[in-house]
């Protein structure tokens, strides 16, 4: 049985919509919480799953600015004590982060073996969250992605859809860089790496192919939109500095993904026909 941590999260939910005949059981608060540590062992130990997926995270950006203590015990000492319990249990451990890892003046495609530099503290949070993962001796594939979004959940998608249901007018960021990612793309990356001999541990990177801007995703969003009948808004460029945020985003976070692929046998589609594909689960 695979045990997916992060309850009704998009990803949890795109793991059980992808199952398929896999016994796949999902676990969330107030039964498995981070914030309570002493849930974590029994529900575990009774549960016995053949692995483990944390897809379970503190994921507010701006938020963990003014919470740092608590971004840092979901995204950090939660995954080290599940890290842990699988190291003592002999299961293994598949745990999700993120490009927020990188401080984005690369300049290029971040690989896994380049330099860790977070901005703000979600993006610390999870690279300590990584680093207790791999300290614990668990056999821990950790996937590092990026601009998660789904028909669900709280996501840029989602958001710009219902902006454009508001206004006519919208101001989007297009001087930041990355790579959009389906939940559910990324759901069925994970479930190709389950089925595969657990021997390949480490970090890998597991993005949509290609990259875009912000203002690009928009764009993009709105035009599989209107392909369904909804209005086409106006959407300007705009800069970083223009829409000010308490957390410092990384203007440049692309992953290359080329380990993965030649590890696993997994290359996550192009972002424009997931984008496109998403909104019109989401319009229909």
């Amino acid at each position: 049985m695979i045990l997916v941590t992060g309850g009704s999260g998009q990803l949890a939910r795109a793991l059980v919509e992808g199952a398929g005949a896999r016994p796949l059981r999902c676990v969330g608060r107030p039964a498995f919480n981070f914030d309570r540590p002493e849930t974590l062992a029994p529900l575990l130990d009774a549960a016995a799953p053949a692995l483990v997926i944390n897809a379970a995270a503190y994921t507010g950006v701006d938020q963990a600015e003014r919470e740092p203590d608590a971004a840092m015990r979901a995204n950090r000492d939660g995954p080290a004590s599940l890290a842990r319990w699988c190291a003592r249990a002999g299961v293994p451990l598949i745990h999700i982060s993120t490009d927020y890892v990188f401080d984005g003046r690369k300049g290029a495609p971040y690989v896994e073996q380049d330099a860790t530099c977070p901005t703000g503290v979600y993006g610390a949070s999870k690279l300590a969250g990584e680093e207790a993962v791999l300290a614990s001796g668990a056999r821990a594939v950790i996937l590092r992605t990026a601009w998660v979004y789904a028909p669900v959940g709280k996501n840029f998608v989602l958001t710009m859809l219902n902006a454009a249901q508001r206004t006519a007018r919208l101001r989007v960021v297009a001087d930041q860089r990355g790579c959009p990612t389906a939940a559910a793309d990324l759901a069925a990356a994970i479930l190709a790496i389950a089925d595969q001999p657990f021997d390949r541990p480490g970090i890998y990177h597991a993005a949509g192919s290609g990259e875009t801007t912000w203002y690009g995703l928009a764009c993009a969003v709105f035009e599989a939109a209107a392909r369904h009948g909804r209005r086409r808004p106006q959407v300007a460029a705009i800069a970083t500095a223009d829409w000010p945020t308490p957390a410092r985003r990384p203007p440049d976070s692309r992953l290359d993904c080329g380990r993965l692929e030649a590890t696993f046998g997994v290359r996550l589609p192009p972002w424009e026909e997931s984008v496109a594909r998403t909104v019109a689960a989401i319009v229909q």
